[in-house]
């Protein structure tokens, strides 16, 4: 009787798989401007694992049999997300597409100017010592010392002259324990469940081309093979702003410290490091900015900026792999032969939202925007850009314990672009 049944559940499922029939979903995602905008992110928010990128134009094609009650985000960086039903993107006719306009939202900590008064100028560091311990009781309070359960969304687009050539996403689960890392950092345990990287067909035409030259030998091309099969980067990237541990490491450090654009509402606290190096051919400077509530000294949102510029007098001449790995950060139609680099300017801005979630504050969402100028003796200028970005989808704060199993190879898999 048992096998019977069982063979009739098989049955069902059978049938009932074979009734399932995808739908597609389109849409067209514009700027407020009018143009399109490539490479944004479109996922199913109750199951990330479910999306696709647009294209260079700004259409995407979702084909999907889930519900068309459950929502689609549209999301990219430096704009609003877009959260709307399924069955909003339903076409009504064989040509019809629906458009969607992204609204702008500066991520960044625009114009930070330092305002003090002459009384507090008298006594800085005494006033300055006093805040930083005053908010430092308080993030020992909003920020729990238990672990967190995040599950997020991950994605990477890639810039070269202005234009983005490719985008990445990875879905992943992380469990992070505070303070119980090295130094008293916290321990992060970074699953990867899903890989996928966005390219046009040309562009991916123009990788394989340049990966698959001689100059690549085996030891890059191994260390290559094993990024591709990675999560370094989304890894890192959630590394980046332990804001505790560093608030911790430097709050006794008054005088790199100030306070800037107090108001009623909020109070800026910066951190800024310096660095001089290979006498003045390196230099860098880090700000850390925790913007907090002017009444109760909660964090808000953390900002973390770093300015790098680079002078080599004489220009270092780039060889084999190096001039290898220029052209495939560069992906331009044409490849370049010879570079001398003389300058480099570099810039990068960590942006960090936090959500009071059973009452203590947790990661929300982060973006990171990267630039680069790379300058060559000729005076050949190549930009570069990267823009990051990770959203929580969903957290779990209570009964969290260690990931048994860790996937730290998720081998991509490269997707076209509609």
């Amino acid at each position: 009787m048992l096998k019977q049944r069982n063979i009739l559940l098989l049955l069902l499922s059978l049938l009932f798989s074979t009734t399932l029939v995808a739908t597609d979903y389109r849409g067209r995602v514009l700027d407020e401007k009018g143009l399109p905008v490539m490479y944004a992110t479109c996922y199913v928010l109750e199951e990330p694992t479910i999306g696709t990128a647009t294209n260079t134009d700004g259409y995407f094609l979702l084909q999907t049999d889930i519900e068309d009650t459950k929502h689609l985000v549209i999301s990219f960086l430096g704009y609003e997300k877009q959260e709307k039903p399924l069955s909003f993107y339903l076409p009504k006719s064989d040509s019809s597409v629906v458009t969607v306009q992204l609204q702008e939202q500066p991520i960044a900590l625009q114009e930070l100017v330092i305002t003090a008064s002459p009384k507090k100028i008298r006594n800085k560091y005494k006033q300055i010592a006093a805040l930083l311990d005053t908010v430092f009781y308080q993030m020992s309070a909003d920020f729990t010392n238990q672990p967190a359960q995040y599950r997020l969304v991950s994605d990477v687009t890639m810039f070269s002259q202005g234009k983005p050539w490719g985008m990445e996403e990875m879905i992943a689960t992380i469990v992070q324990q505070p303070g119980k890392g090295k130094d008293g950092r916290d321990k992060i345990q970074f699953s990867g469940e899903l890989c996928k990287r966005y390219f046009d067909n040309k562009i991916r035409k123009r990788a394989d081309e340049i990966l698959s030259e001689d100059k690549l030998d085996d030891r890059w091309r191994q260390g290559a093979n094993e990024l591709d099969s990675g999560i370094v980067t989304h890894h890192h990237l959630w590394r980046m702003g332990n804001i505790v541990y560093n608030f911790k490491e430097t709050m006794t450090d008054y005088k790199h410290w100030s306070v800037s654009r107090e108001s009623e509402t909020e109070t800026v606290l910066t951190y800024t490091e310096k660095h001089n190096k290979f006498l003045g051919m390196l230099k860098y400077v880090i700000y850390r900015h925790y913007i907090v509530d002017s009444k109760t000294y909660s964090v808000k949102r953390f900002v973390e900026t770093g300015d790098v510029k680079i002078n080599i007098p004489f220009g270092y001449k780039l060889k084999g792999v190096n001039l290898q790995l220029l052209n495939l950060l560069n992906m331009s139609e044409q490849n370049i032969e010879k570079f001398r680099i003389k300058k480099a300017n570099a810039t990068m801005t960590l942006n960090i939202l936090y959500k009071r979630t059973n009452g203590h504050l947790y990661i929300q969402e982060k973006n990171v925007i990267a630039e680069a100028d790379i300058i060559g003796t000729k005076k050949r200028d190549i930009p570069l850009k990267v823009h990051a970005t990770q959203r929580v989808t969903d957290i779990q704060t209570d009964n969290v314990t260690p990931l048994k199993k860790v996937n730290t190879r998720v081998k991509r898999q490269i997707v076209p672009i509609y």
